[in-house]
């Protein structure tokens, strides 16, 4: 799964990458610094204590990603 969002602090989009095919868990924010996470839970959680839904451009986007990344936390084969 990947998310790219607009962010309104930025003219660059925050991307979400949850990759489970390649192991790749990471997060590039809107000021270009990154965090790259070592699980698919590790980086769940911090986008939920990291990122709100008023820091985009569109909060349906974050609301649309936070629950794919819930169904996703709940039952990984549902989203192959």
């Amino acid at each position: 799964m990947e998310f790219s969002l607009c962010s309104l602090d930025s003219a660059l989009p925050v991307e979400v990458v949850l990759d489970e095919d390649n192991g790749r868990y990471m997060i590039r924010k809107s000021d270009t610094s990154g965090e790259v996470f070592n699980s698919p839970n590790e980086l769940i959680n911090w986008v939920r204590a990291n990122f709100s839904e008023g820091e985009f451009c569109d909060p349906h986007e974050f609301r649309n990603m936070l629950e794919l990344l819930t169904q996703y936390q709940t039952n990984p084969d549902l989203l192959d």
